[in-house]
């Protein structure tokens, strides 16, 4: 998932769109309402939600795209819970998604954060997967090609 262009800022709920920056801050666009604003760094936080990552019991941590293509993958089986749904629910429906994620370090509180993003973002259609994976496959592409012709002058 590219989650490059989208931030959370302390102070103002939902997620933004990055339209530029500035030394003193951010121009963002409200995904809700359409309109832009700036933003100031000396009165907000910015978080990229690429920068953000959910704990897992290996000491290590998933990316937070890694949960959203999680949640993809078992929308069929599994459909997206309600944010409002009780605690107990909330974990179960991670357990089943991420099995190994922290249960100590990863609050209910987090887990619904996170489902409240990927329904909003799924909603608004902004859910794409990564550009990586398509120009590592363009990159293969033509390294096949060269391999090819030179087996044909070779022979």
């Amino acid at each position: 998932m590219d989650l490059e262009s989208f931030v959370s800022v302390s102070g103002i709920g939902g997620i933004h769109k990055v339209i530029t920056t500035r030394n003193n801050g951010l121009i963002i666009e409200d995904l809700t309402s359409g309109k832009t604003r700036f933003i100031s760094s000396r009165k907000h936080q910015f978080t990229p939600l690429e920068s953000i990552s959910v704990y897992t019991e290996d000491g290590d941590s998933k990316a937070l795209s890694e949960v959203f293509q999680a949640i993809k993958d078992n929308g069929a089986k599994h459909p997206l819970p309600d944010a409002k749904f009780s605690n107990d629910d909330i974990k179960a429906y991670f357990n089943i998604i991420l099995p190994d994620y922290d249960k100590d370090r990863v609050h209910a509180s987090d887990m619904k954060k996170i489902i409240k993003w990927y329904a909003f973002l799924d909603e608004k259609n902004l859910l794409k997967e990564s550009k990586k994976k398509d120009e590592d496959v363009k990159q293969d592409e033509p390294i096949k090609e060269k391999k090819a012709i030179e087996d044909k002058k070779e022979a």
